[in-house]
């Protein structure tokens, strides 16, 4: 059931993007805070509302660093995995710790430049929402993947399926690290 009360047909699986902003034709947008694009509202971290294996594709740029690096991190991904079909594959974009560490060490940067790198690793912190738990280099994301039961887990450049923070390059570095998993 979506956010108004209309059924969704599971008979096709979905491709739920999540903390999404961009609506794009087959894909449903799941988010904390409701908008006109939300399709379903809730945390990333209870798709108990999804049937197991109802799921073809998961989506989640910048939703992960969100998360406590303790059990929640775990237990989200465990649910991702849950509603995933065998088939079926989640993108996950964070942050790249490594890339961040490395600009933010440039001596060369000034005040201004140091600052927003820092909210790339702290969240901007405009809102309840908005704070960084968790840093993520590949091998802590893949280690987490793996832990919460999916098989790969591979890096990628770039999605190229949304515009938004998995996109942004800054300083002529990337600072998203991308990760295709599969159950």
């Amino acid at each position: 059931v979506d956010k108004n009360g209309n059924a969704i047909s599971l008979v096709n699986p979905l491709k739920l993007h999540i903390g999404g902003k961009e609506k794009r034709a087959d894909w449903h947008i799941f988010d904390s805070l409701d908008s006109d694009v939300v399709d379903f509202i809730g945390a990333c971290s209870d798709l108990s509302r999804f049937p197991k294996a109802s799921c073809s594709e998961i989506y989640c740029s910048h939703v992960l660093e969100h998360l406590s690096h303790n059990n929640e991190l775990i237990e989200t991904l465990r649910g991702f995995h849950r509603v995933l079909r065998s088939s079926g594959k989640l993108m996950v974009s964070v942050p790249d710790l490594d890339v961040l560490c490395r600009l933010f060490a440039k001596p060369d940067l000034d005040m201004e430049q140091r600052r927003l790198v820092m909210r790339m690793m702290f969240g901007g912190q405009i809102d309840a929402y908005d704070f960084h738990k968790t840093g993520f280099s590949f091998a802590l994301l893949q280690e987490s993947l793996i832990a919460a039961g999916f098989s790969a887990a591979t890096q990628v450049k770039s999605f190229g399926l949304f515009t938004d923070s998995s996109e942004i390059i800054y300083l002529d570095e990337r600072i998203s690290l991308s990760v295709i998993a599969t159950p």
